[in-house]
Order: C-alpha cells, then sequence, then structure tokens
C-alpha cells in the first residue's frame, strides 16, 4: 500500500490532535478498503491498539458514523456501513446532481496552474492502477472529483461531495468486481481536456455519462443474507399442523 491517503473531509482544513489522528487512520483503512463493509470495530479492541481510552474511540467512532461510513447498533457496537443498493443509487444521483450543475463554474476557474494540480492527481491514480493497488486508485479518483469541485471555492458544498465520495469507495467494495476501480485513468484526461478548452457544456455532458457508467458497471443487487430469519422460520413452524411421524 502506497504513502496515507488524506481523508476528503481534510480539503481546506486539517484538525490537530489524538483523535483525529486516529479518525484519520480509521477513515483511510475505511476508503483504501482495509475494512470491508460489514469489518466490526470494536471499542475495546481499538482503544487498545491505539493506546487511549474507550471514550476517546467512541468520540471517533460517532463522527465516523455522521458521516454514515460506519454504523453503531445498540447492544452491537459498531461496524463498517453496508451501503443497501438504493442508497448506493442515490449517493450517484445526489452526486451527478451535484458534479454536473457546478462544471460551468469549475470551467470558468479553470487556469493552466489548477489544471497541473489535477493532471498529478491523475498521474498518482495511474501509478496506484499500474502497480495493482486498486484501492488507493479508488481513493485518488475520488480526490479528483473533490478537488475539481473546490474550484468552485464553495465549501459546504465540497465538504457534502467529500462524504458523498467516501461513501461512493464503500459501495464500490461492496458491489464491484475485483476490476473495478471506479474512474479510469484516461477517461480523466479527457475531462482535463475539455476544461482546458473551455467546453463547459462538454464538460457537463462528460460528467454525467462518467459517473452513469461508474454506477452501471457495479452489481446493484442486494446481498444474500446467509442468516435465516429465526423469528418468522419457528412462527411459521409453530403455525403448521402436527403430522405423525
Amino acid at each position: 500500500m502506497s504513502a496515507s491517503i488524506t481523508p476528503f473531509s481534510a480539503v481546506g482544513s486539517r484538525r490537530a490532535g489524538q483523535d483525529d489522528a486516529i479518525y484519520q487512520r480509521l477513515y483511510a483503512a475505511i476508503v483504501e478498503q482495509q475494512l470491508l463493509p460489514g469489518t466490526r470495530l470494536p471499542e475495546d479492541t481499538l482503544a487498545e491498539a491505539f493506546g487511549v481510552s474507550r471514550t476517546g474511540i467512541r468520540k471517533v467512532l460517532q463522527r465516523l458514523a455522521h458521516e454514515r461510513l460506519i454504523e453503531v447498533q445498540p447492544n452491537r457496537g459498531a461496524s463498517v456501513a453496508q451501503p443497501s443498493v438504493q442508497e448506493a443509487r442515490e449517493v450517484f444521483a445526489a452526486r451527478r446532481v451535484i458534479e454536473c450543475a457546478a462544471m460551468p463554474l469549475i470551467t470558468a476557474a479553470t487556469t493552466p496552474a489548477r489544471l497541473d494540480v489535477l493532471c498529478e492527481l491523475v498521474t498518482r491514480e495511474h501509478a496506484a492502477l499500474a502497480a495493482g493497488e486498486r484501492a488507493v486508485a479508488i481513493v485518488l479518483s475520488g480526490q479528483f472529483h473533490v478537488q475539481l469541485l473546490a474550484l468552485t471555492g464553495n465549501e459546504p458544498l465540497v465538504d457534502f461531495l467529500a462524504q458523498l465520495v467516501s461513501r461512493t469507495s464503500l459501495i464500490i467494495a461492496l458491489y464491484g468486481s475485483p476490476a473495478t476501480s471506479g474512474c479510469g485513468h484516461s477517461e480523466h484526461e479527457e475531462l482535463l481536456a475539455l476544461l482546458a478548452r473551455g467546453e463547459a457544456d462538454a464538460a457537463e455532458r462528460w460528467m454525467e455519462q462518467h459517473l452513469l457508467e461508474i454506477e452501471h458497471g457495479l452489481a446493484l443487487v442486494e446481498p444474500i443474507d446467509d442468516e435465516p430469519d429465526l423469528k418468522r422460520l419457528f412462527t411459521e413452524l409453530a403455525q403448521r399442523p402436527l403430522r405423525e411421524l
């Protein structure tokens, strides 16, 4: 795995402190898919691993839960979120609304220097794919989209997209094939070429098609629950007439 990835929510602001350091490590492990959807996150185990109190871990888990990256259930504790098919479709729909509508502003704010920054992200994404680091490539791809929207200067919108992009990583981990890496290296290069030429309408159409292709490349079918519904099963058994054996 390559160097650690800075969380998307850190765009424009950084928070110091021990809790934040733990948050960043867990965040990276989730979006880089080291911790897969459904993985349990016991407070005592995390507290021991990071050398902090369970209270400190609880704060970090609450923050991750607020960002919809983990789920906390009474009496069961925390686990990495498992987005449903409906949630997955809603995330992509929200991204299309935000990223497509912002494309005219992004195009107007594009400069050679800003294009260079985006090109560097694309280069790093390509290197990760070439090295077989699929999870890192997915994170870098997400960072590309967040940095792109950051050109608008609308920080609340960027923060919201950052959360959607983080959830997209979970969605790809859950519903994508091992070969799925989200966005393609050459695809991002196509967008940069459109921005360099100032073609806002074409860039908007490109973004809509791009996000649709990612969504359609996923197997958006609810995972089969291997654990039977015991309450329903036993209720049905109790209502059946007895038969002589």
